[in-house]
């Protein structure tokens, strides 16, 4: 091994990060981002990953959000020279310590007068839809690995496998949108180093709330409800993430009440309560060589979770091999716990099961066409790269769900729906495309679309090319099956099998799905299990920080002049960030409020402040210093609001409300109808319309119902009717036609 030298390094107080990382040897990838550094007229801002917004690096700032980011882009960004929809773009290299690589990070600042989506539907789920309208939202991205040497593209914002996208208003509230670790494709790093970073930009540049919407699964386990249950808060709870609203009514009593109930289950009354079930003795054994394992006593599931997410395996994990058709696949499992991403990637892949295989040999050579042939002649008001987009989507979402299954079955539309809908917003579009797929080849797979035999369901099937599937040969664009062949039954049979103790984390799986899901006749555990479930979105509060002493501090809240009409705007709103020196009089804290406030938000573009709530009587010209405290939140009232712009709140203009038999009052999220009555929208599961179902032509809510129909009415035909809802949905519209309803 060759000695090292060391290098004196010249410090004239500049990062030295570039110096270090020019003076070392570096791998093949590094060396073309160097050469394509080289390319650029200046030479890019270069930091360490791990020390990257560290207070101090690459700014130490002081004011609010809007300003440091402005600070921070001319400290650590350098400007790029193309644009992203119209929008500029900064960027910094990050170079990570283990591996020496660059890492691309962009910041980009989108305009929203001149966005397509001016309205921020992240806010609007979370329960900010009566926020103002910020002026600018700034998006920090780190795209996938093997995208650092390309430029963003115009699909970026929309792009959901970045390893880090987060976006945050001018105001500094925000959204953690989407990522990636090393199980959700990165080679080089982990979902916990992304975090890290995300966590130290938010607080470096003084957000105010970060929120996140938590999907993130492994090995088909939502880690909310499993983390939920061992550590009693989700994965993003170890950097200060905690509730913020729940769907379908759920309260943050009821989540840490669910919580509580699922995190005491007993061991023992666990083993007595699933003693007639078939894993009973898989469960019993599980728990005893865990128990023994540990020094410390373990008596309850939390505490058996906790110690098996810690733990290592004993022995390493043998690997069973299916062979299918002229390929194979690899069931391994990792043998230790590995931090999550916010959309897993398993990297488990199971084989097709027999029953599937003996289907499709009984079918005949069907006809397949590439999706981006049938998209040319689609009639669609969309572009053809959104509805391919969508369709690569659908498919990633169809791999991630077959490389968490065993077994024979798809995923029904709904869950195909769902599992998109974290990435791409518009359910238009998802459903044009989805009524698409069927006997399509999008990239390397082939959708298939048909009726589960066991369920009666219909369901979406992806199958690899090559695997059973001929590509297109006689006809451009359509493609033939051929028969596959039977998967090795006893391979099979020992892919299910279960060692407790082999795979630590198989064994969460097998806890998870026949414990927590799986519980026997216990109403209790079950609501405990749901609640947790939908409870989707967390939020991290930075507070005020006061700490300068020749600074005032306060947060100045927009109020309309009693001369406007209070009406027209909603419930408190966020407020703005305000500082003054000492010496401010009262007229200096207007203009500095006057000026924050048109420089954040869009309903404040024209705003004169003339009062301060707060200040009532107090001559402009007094100093502010020992009449107010500083860090309070103050009411500024003022005129010329422009309450007829339509970008007034971020849940945009429309006055649709909701009110369902849940409890929820306002949009989160879910899958919603609206009553074509009273046009007040409920939840589908709430008015019994399961997940896999069409929502009906004509629906009419039970209050409707109530308030239309007599409780009996005498019909020649269906004799004496009870129920106003039997004619929510009647065999013949001229039924309805009789007593006038619907037409």
């Amino acid at each position: 091994m060759e000695a090292t030298r060391e290098t004196e390094i010249p410090t004239n107080g500049e990062d030295q990060s570039w110096y270090l990382f020019h003076h070392q040897e570096q791998p093949a990838m590094s060396f073309s981002l160097t050469d394509g550094c080289k390319k650029r007229k200046r030479w890019p801002k270069i930091f360490r990953l791990q020390s990257f917004a560290d207070p101090g690096c690459p700014i130490s700032p002081s004011g609010p959000f809007r300003d440091n980011v402005r600070f921070f882009l001319q400290e650590a960004g350098e400007p790029e020279d193309y644009t992203v929809l119209g929008n500029p773009l900064w960027s910094t290299f990050l170079i990570h310590d283990k591996s020496n690589l660059m890492a691309p990070f962009y910041t980009l600042e989108e305009e929203v007068y001149n966005s397509s989506h001016p309205f921020c539907d992240h806010c609007r789920c979370v329960g900010w839809s009566g926020h103002f309208v910020s002026k600018r939202r700034y998006h920090f991205i780190i795209p996938m690995d093997n995208a650092w040497h390309k430029p963003l593209n115009e699909e970026a914002l929309d792009n959901q496998s970045h390893l880090l996208h987060g976006v945050i208003h001018c105001n500094g509230y925000g959204h953690l949108v989407c990522l990636n670790g090393i199980e959700g494709g990165s080679k080089y790093l982990s979902g916990r180093e992304i975090m890290d970073l995300w966590d130290r930009i938010c607080s470096n540049l003084r957000a105010r709330q970060i929120a996140v919407e938590d999907a993130s699964r492994k090995r088909s386990m939502d880690l909310r409800l499993l983390h939920g249950v061992a550590y009693g808060h989700s994965w993003f709870g170890r950097w200060g993430y905690r509730f913020c609203r729940g769907s379908f009514g759920a309260t943050e009593q009821n989540y840490y009440e669910a919580i509580e109930t699922l995190g005491s289950l007993v061991l023992d009354e666990i083993v007595r309560d699933l003693s007639k079930t078939k894993y009973h003795k898989d469960i019993k054994q599980m728990i005893r060589l865990y128990r023994d394992m540990s020094e410390t006593q373990i008596t309850t599931i939390r505490e058996l979770l906790r110690f098996m997410l810690t733990v290592k395996s004993r022995r390493p994990v043998s690997k069973i091999t299916i062979t299918c058709s002229s390929g194979s696949n690899s069931a391994s499992a990792s043998p230790s716990y590995s931090t999550t991403t916010f959309l897993s990637r398993n990297s488990t892949k199971q084989a097709l099961s027999c029953s599937r295989s003996d289907s499709m040999s009984k079918e005949k050579s069907a006809r397949y066409k590439k999706f981006s042939t049938a998209v040319v002649n689609m009639d669609s008001r969309w572009p053809t790269r959104r509805l391919e987009f969508a369709a690569q989507v659908i498919v990633d979402a169809l791999k991630e769900d077959k490389a968490t299954k065993s077994g024979s079955s798809g995923m029904t539309r709904q869950d195909v729906r769902d599992a998109a809908r974290l990435h791409i917003g518009d359910t238009g579009l998802l459903d044009y495309v989805l009524k698409s797929l069927n006997n399509v080849i999008v990239g390397n797979y082939v959708v298939r679309r048909m009726v589960n035999p066991s369920s009666r369901i219909l369901e979406y099937t992806i199958h690899e090319l090559g695997k059973g599937f001929k590509a297109p040969e006689a006809e451009h664009g359509v493609m033939t099956v051929a028969d596959n062949p039977q998967v090795d039954s006893s391979a099979a049979a020992a892919a299910s099998s279960l060692t407790p103790g082999n795979d630590v984390y198989s064994d969460v799986v097998y806890l998870y799905k026949n414990v927590l899901l799986g519980y026997p006749e216990s109403e209790a555990v079950e609501l405990a299990v749901q609640t947790i479930l939908d409870c989707r979105h967390f939020v991290k509060e930075w507070e005020l920080r006061d700490e300068m002493e020749q600074v005032l501090t306060f947060i100045c809240r927009l109020k309309p002049n009693f001369v406007e009409n209070k009406a027209d705007l909603k419930g408190p709103t966020c407020g703005e960030i305000v500082t003054v020196p000492l010496h401010a009089t009262v007229r200096d804290l207007k203009q500095a409020a006057e000026a924050a406030l048109r420089d954040t938000y869009c309903i404040a573009e024209r705003l004169i402040v003339t009062d301060i709530k707060e200040l009532m009587g107090v001559d402009d010209s007094e100093v502010i210093f020992g009449l107010i405290e500083s860090g309070v939140k103050l009411c500024i009232r003022g005129i010329s609001i422009d309450l007829c712009t339509p970008l007034k709140y971020q849940g945009g203009s429309d006055n649709w409300k909701v009110r369902c038999e849940c409890g929820a009052q306002d949009d989160d999220g879910e899958r919603m109808v609206s009553c074509d009555i009273c046009e007040v929208w409920q939840h589908t599961r709430c008015c019994g319309i399961d997940d896999t179902e069409t929502v009906p032509p004509l629906f009419v809510c039970t209050g409707c119902c109530d308030s239309l129909v007599p409780p009996r009415i005498e019909s020649i035909s269906y004799g004496m009717v009870d129920c106003a809802d039997a004619f929510l949905v009647s065999p013949e519209a001229t039924h309805l036609l009789e007593y006038g309803y619907g037409y």
